[in-house]
């Protein structure tokens, strides 16, 4: 049985620690969030776990030797990468998370530092890229290609043949038609149908779904 910490005592935090329960793989969980104070003790609990300092005691100390495997639980996806990368620089084990209640088909790859909950379906030949969200119930169908750092929101559908590039946001509940491209750090609101490729960089809303602006938006802080 191995230990684990998780980077993000947050709402999204509490889901990656029971996916990690639900595993069975690990004896010990504990949390670093910034919300931490060393003055009091007795309410650096979260969700029944340790929360046992701020994000930066990854970098100013030592912690692999005690918890020798970590998972960022930041809803940002350009601030989940970044302390990513920081950990693998740090000789931490990066997991994939994936609830048993999830079925992914053996054809599938998916990269390391992705946490995939229940009931999550991943079909044939389908490639997740490291450090990758796949939300609660999401359905992701044959041939898709998600990029590093992608976040599949609850309940969104992707058929088929679907890229989504680097660090994008798909809403909850949306749905995307088979083989639509959709470009790096986009952001897709609640419910929308994407029937045509988006490009890189903007907020698409909308059934079917149409550009809004350049500007991003919904990437949680979480």
């Amino acid at each position: 049985m191995k230990s684990l910490i998780i980077l993000g005592a947050g709402g999204h935090g509490k889901v990656v620690a029971e996916t990690a329960i639900a595993t069975g793989c690990f004896k010990e969980i504990v949390f670093l969030d910034d919300r931490f104070s060393e003055n009091k003790n007795n309410s650096n609990l979260f969700h029944n776990f340790k929360v046992i300092g701020k994000l930066s005691l990854l970098i100013e100390n030592d912690l692999s030797s005690n918890y020798s495997n970590a998972v960022v639980a930041l809803g940002n996806n350009k601030l989940r990468l970044n302390w990513l990368n920081k950990l693998i620089k740090t000789n931490y084990n990066l997991p994939t998370l994936i609830h048993p209640t999830a079925w992914v088909s053996p054809s599938a790859v998916i990269s390391s530092g992705t946490v995939v909950f229940a009931k999550v379906v991943i079909q044939a030949d389908v490639r997740i890229g490291f450090g990758s969200i796949l939300n609660t119930g999401c359905n992701i169908d044959h041939d898709v290609i998600l990029e590093d750092g992608v976040h599949i929101c609850p309940g969104v559908s992707l058929a088929g043949g679907v890229y989504i590039g680097k660090r994008s946001f798909v809403g909850i509940g949306s749905s995307v038609i088979q083989n639509i491209t959709i470009g790096s750090d986009v952001n897709l609101g609640a419910g929308s149908t994407v029937v045509k490729n988006l490009p890189d960089k903007i907020t698409a809303v909308g059934l079917p779904a149409q550009i809004l602006s350049k500007k991003k938006m919904y990437n949680n802080k979480e």
